[in-house]
């Protein structure tokens, strides 16, 4: 591989980019490239192919996607970029970002494919045609095999976040990916660092590649105080709303990660009261100069916008900054929290994580060397203190009016003609104003639950799994185990990402030599258990099955498996299974979870830190606490 020197910085005008695309630059607020793009944009669009070193944070998308849209063909309909990425959240913020990219470039497809989403709107956009797909390795895959998803006319293959596809057990589906691609194609891999097997893929894919390192420019402002909420408990909006009503601030900007998701979410504060406007890619011009002038205005106080309708916003008044949707990556974090804190001015930023999302804020965490503290979400006697004192000052600041004379006339008519006390009056009138909203929030039957520390060091606690409303689970047998080197977080990565599953809903998992035995929900549907059967983890197909009904087990993958394979899974759902003289919803009790003479009932949850299985006491199969 030829190592680049690092050249001094140029222009996007310097890198021999398409009008187009850098018209939509400019809109988008991008002035001068960063290092990565400076360096990794002349070589892309040269022809070659491209190691990346770079940590998250340092404008990577960008890199490859200007690029891959400077060469793409709008006449041909057929898919000539392939972008590879370990998660949904990822594959979606991509195809945005190439969405947004390509605002002038009429009649650019882009395509996000990924497990946990209905296969019927992706084959009808494979039909229609994609310019370009963003997909995880497991989805693609399927589509590859299913032959719906055709890389005859593919011209570049991107790899992106390579070693977190090592980290969550899809590199062998990387490479079943890249031997299915035609010979000619250019490769961009991207990685924040390269261990052994990223750098094999490398040497054995690419050719004469070149090679560039790039320090990452992540950390974030000082003036910043940055906190996390792990969401539990209430709904995000109703937290939303809890920490509107409580921090003192003067405008704020609420990122949401899609168009349709700023958009309802500015209706659904509009409608609690606050004085709000979304911005997205789809805002023309004009509407965003006025929208923005009204937020300087103090004419409305929440914006409520996506990553790229963000970027080069500079409004002194913005105080607080709310992720109300995790970005997928630091780059993006980082550009948030910076409308913020601007010229030496404080400010502060808020960070929604779901528990499945906890990787995302330790990479943000990593990448920007600093620690972001968990916050209390204000109590409903919180949100109620707040309420009333801002309702005395009202009245305060209205006897401070002039031409109350009139006011006091009538309430003192009202009381002689009705002999009722001016209290009683006052009571009235305030409830008046007040209206149809509630003044307190109704009293919570507990507080909410305080956002753990993110300490490394301690083992995460175990979780009881999230079942569908019948609360059973189901356990299943998948054909991947210890000989095969299969950890926990990778069954819980693989079942997750495709299954479209909260892996809190993942219940204790039991590494065996040659197998392993899941607990999953008992009422997921045969789809998505059909689609479990066929994934990848480290080369083996899970071939997910009941682990109950003996070694066979009724199985769930497609027809036309090849032979010694089981036979597809016709009718039946589910068994519900609940452990140690749990019983059914009919009664009947259940055994603990079959076992191979000599072999420990190790189980693990899916909340295990670092992913490690926890061997059992005698062993039997432990309860999730």
């Amino acid at each position: 591989m030829i190592q680049e020197d690092s050249p001094t910085t140029p222009g996007f005008a310097d890198l021999g980019l398409r009008a187009e695309l850098l018209d939509a630059l400019f809109a988008l607020g991008y002035e001068t490239p960063s290092p990565i793009q400076a360096q990794a944009i002349p070589l892309l669009l040269g022809g070659a192919d491209l190691v990346g070193q770079a940590q998250t944070g340092t404008g990577k998308t960008a890199a490859f996607a200007l690029p891959v849209l400077q060469r793409v063909d709008l006449a041909s309909a057929q898919p000539q970029a392939l972008v590879l990425v370990p998660t949904r959240e990822l594959a979606i913020q991509v195809a945005e970002a190439f969405a947004s990219y390509a605002a002038r470039m009429p009649g650019l497809h882009v395509l996000p494919i990924y497990g946990g989403q209905s296969y019927t709107p992706q084959l009808a956009a494979l039909r229609r045609g994609a310019h370009v797909v963003v997909g995880t390795p497991g989805r693609v895959i399927d589509h590859l095999e299913r032959g719906t998803l055709q890389l005859d006319g593919l011209r570049q293959l991107v790899l992106d976040e390579a070693d977190e596809m090592l980290r969550m057990g899809f590199i062998d589906d990387v490479e079943a990916v890249l031997q299915r691609t035609p010979p000619q194609r250019q490769i961009a891999l991207f990685s924040a660092t390269m261990p052994a097997a990223i750098r094999r893929i490398a040497h054995t894919h690419l050719r004469d590649a070149r090679e560039i390192t790039i320090q990452a420019r992540t950390a974030t402002a000082t003036q910043v105080q940055q906190r996390y909420w792990m969401v539990s408990g209430l709904h995000k909006l109703d937290a939303l709303t809890r920490i509107l009503e409580v921090e003192d601030f003067d405008a704020m900007i609420v990122f949401a990660r899609t168009k349709v998701g700023t958009e309802e979410l500015a209706e659904k504060l509009a409608a609690r009261g606050f004085a709000t406007a979304a911005l997205n890619g789809d805002v023309q011009q004009m509407q965003r100069e006025r929208i923005v002038q009204r937020l300087k205005d103090a004419q409305i106080d929440i914006l409520v916008a996506t990553d790229v309708a963000a970027r080069g916003l500079d409004v002194e008044r913005i105080s607080h900054v709310v992720n109300y949707d995790i970005p997928a990556d630091v780059e993006s974090y980082v550009h948030r929290i910076g409308r913020t804190g601007r010229a030496g001015r404080s400010g502060h930023a808020i960070l929604f994580v779901t528990p499945r999302e906890r990787y995302l804020l330790q990479s943000i965490e990593r990448a920007t060397r600093q620690k972001i503290a968990p916050m209390q979400l204000p109590s409903t006697e919180d949100v109620n203190d707040r309420r009333i004192a801002r309702f005395l000052q009202r009245i305060t600041e209205a006897r401070e009016l002039e031409g109350l004379e009139p006011f006091q006339a009538l309430v003192e008519r009202y009381e002689r003609e009705h002999d009722v006390p001016a209290l009683e009056i006052a009571a009235a009138l305030a409830r008046l104003v007040q209206g149809e909203a509630p003044l307190l929030l109704a009293a919570e039957s507990r507080p909410p639950r305080a956002a753990p520390a993110a300490d490394e060091t301690a083992p995460a606690p175990r979780r009881r799994a999230e079942a569908p409303q019948s609360g059973a689970m189901t356990l299943y047998r998948v054909e991947v185990g210890r000989a095969h080197g299969v950890e926990v977080r990778n069954l819980v990565g693989a079942i997750a990402n495709e299954g479209g599953l909260d892996n809190r809903s993942i219940g204790n998992i039991a590494i065996r030599q040659s197998y392993s035995l899941v607990e999953l929900p008992a009422e997921l549907p045969r789809a998505v258990l059909a689609r479990l059967a066929r994934v990848h983890v480290l080369g083996q197909m899970l071939q997910l099955r009941e682990a109950g009904d003996g070694p066979g087990g009724k199985a769930f993958a497609h027809a036309g498996q090849a032979p010694g394979q089981a036979k597809p899974f016709a009718k039946g759902g589910a068994k519900p299974y609940t452990k140690a003289g749990g019983k059914t919803a009919g009664g009947k009790p259940f055994a603990k979870p079959p076992a191979r003479a000599g072999s420990k009932a190790g189980w693990s949850s899916a909340g295990d830190a670092h992913g490690a299985a926890r061997p059992a006491k005698s062993g039997a199969a432990r309860k999730p606490r």
